[in-house]
Parts: C-alpha cells; sequence; structure tokens
C-alpha cells in the first residue's frame, strides 16, 4: 500500500493506491498516519480510494479506528472513490452506515464546507 498525503483548503486528503492489509503494514499505518494529522491540528479528512484494488479486515480496522480517531477530536472523516466491489464490502461491514463515502473527489472535499 502507498499513501500519498496532500492538502487541499484546509482538507488533507490521502491518496492510497494498491491493498490496504495487514501483510503489507511496514512501519506507519493509515490509522498513524492520520493521527499524525490530528496531532497537528488538521479535523478534515478525505480517503481517496481511488486506486485501492482489495481493503482485508485489517484494513476495515485501520479505517474504522482513523474514524473514531476523528470523530473524538470533533473532526471528519469521509471516503471519496470507492470500486463498487469496495462499496459491497462496506455495506457488508456496516461502515456505510458510519461513514460518508462519496463518487466524486471534489463533491466530497465541498461537503467539507456545507456542514
Amino acid at each position: 500500500m502507498k499513501i500519498h498525503a496532500r492538502e487541499k483548503d484546509d482538507i488533507i486528503i490521502f491518496d492510497m493506491e494498491g491493498e490496504l492489509r495487514r501483510s503489507d503494514v511496514t512501519d506507519i499505518t493509515l490509522h498513524q498516519l492520520v493521527k499524525d494529522q490530528l496531532d497537528d491540528g488538521k479535523r478534515k479528512i478525505l480517503l481517496n480510494f481511488k486506486d485501492v484494488e482489495f481493503i482485508d479486515s485489517f484494513g476495515i480496522g485501520e479505517i474504522l479506528a482513523s474514524y473514531i480517531s476523528t470523530h473524538n477530536l470533533g473532526g471528519k472523516l469521509k471516503i471519496a472513490k470507492i470500486s463498487k466491489k469496495l462499496y459491497i464490502l462496506f455495506q457488508v461491514t456496516m461502515l456505510t452506515n458510519v461513514l460518508e463515502i462519496f463518487d466524486d473527489e471534489k463533491v466530497a472535499v465541498d461537503s467539507f464546507f456545507k456542514e
């Protein structure tokens, strides 16, 4: 899993590529990257899944832990551009009931300012 962070309009966007799974864990996890941004005072996080092919239970846990950490600090974590296959996984794990999921990154970014 490759994760690149960029900032747009005070929103941290994590562009992810590959597979979010336990076997890909190196020194830093998605949750740790999110926590680092939260520690820096950032409260608007967008996970861009455009190039993510697979997520296992570890990856689901990372997403949920990131959401909880963000939510507990009064922030917002949203999802953009997941494939239909991954959307089904989000439905089965009930993440669709917890997370805001957008097909388009621009719409997701704009949604942070409509609250």
